[in-house]
């Protein structure tokens, strides 16, 4: 999972109502023990919260005090989890994966996307009067579904 939370996340509520749909997602992950990897894309680089433990009541502590700022390290944050995906691929070969991206795509360029090659969605969390649509160029991209989070 790769959440978005630079700043321009702060508008609209993007960031806050992304939190509610993150707390259920925790909470069900936790209920079926499944395990879990966790990126955050802010600031100058990502920052990995978890990788490949189970889901643990913790989270909800990390998601509290989640808050957005700074630039979109996303296409940094991508690029990681691509050679994380490997290395778990060939660890544990049975292991089912999905991805999901939490983000406004607000980003300068959509251009040299790493091979995921992993089923996934993205949930574009853009809002306001001007939308830019870059999160549908990049779930495309990325050969991933997408769908807005007003239409959960």
């Amino acid at each position: 999972m790769i959440v978005d939370a630079s700043a321009s996340t702060r508008r609209h509520r993007a960031l806050s109502d992304a939190k509610g749909l993150l707390a259920q997602l925790f909470d069900d992950a936790y209920r079926q023990r499944a395990r879990m990897a966790l990126l955050t894309a802010s600031g100058p680089s990502p920052q990995w919260q978890v990788q490949g433990l189970k889901a643990a009541k913790g989270l909800a502590d990390w998601l509290a005090q989640l808050g957005a700022g700074g630039g979109t390290p996303l296409l940094a944050a991508l690029s990681e989890a691509a050679q994380w995906l490997q290395v778990r691929r060939k660890r544990h070969p049975t292991e089912q994966q999905r991805l999901l991206i939490i983000t406004d795509g607000r980003l300068k360029a959509i251009d040299q996307l790493p091979q995921l090659d992993c089923p996934g969605l993205l949930v574009d969390i853009e809002r306001g009067p001007i939308r830019l649509g870059r999160a549908q160029q990049l779930a495309d991209g990325l050969n991933l579904d997408y769908q807005h989070i007003d239409a959960r």
